[in-house]
């Protein structure tokens, strides 16, 4: 429900510092709609120095995001998920029994494909 709304049901708002706006007023909507306005430039201005920290550091070399090929425990795993796969065994049992999720098993399944057509 916004601000707005809520002046019908002449509720007044009472902002942290002690402020105390009635919207059924003038006053209080402008002092509300300066607030809302106030608020949302400040994350507009955060937005910005986020972006502007990430390209900065873009700039710098930064790499963002973890390394690709880094499944050292689905790797560890894949020949024996697929021999249980073979075997006959859903991938959720699968899963249940080398402690990786199904999707996980899955995912190695399809990359076993892929690479052995």
């Amino acid at each position: 429900m916004s601000v707005n709304n809520l002046g019908h049901f002449g509720v007044s708002l009472v902002a942290q510092t002690g402020l105390q706006f009635d919207l059924s007023t003038s006053q209080g909507k402008l002092m509300a709609s300066v607030m809302s306005a106030l608020a949302e430039f400040e994350g507009d201005l955060l937005r910005e120095r986020v972006r502007s920290g990430v390209a900065a550091a873009q700039a710098r070399g930064v790499v963002f995001g973890r390394r690709p090929g880094q499944r050292t425990k689905s790797d560890r795993l894949a020949p024996k998920v697929l021999e249980l796969v073979s075997a006959g065994h859903s991938y959720r049992q699968v899963g249940r029994l080398v402690n990786l999720s199904k999707n996980t098993v899955l995912d190695i399944v399809k990359r076993s494909r892929s690479e052995n057509p």
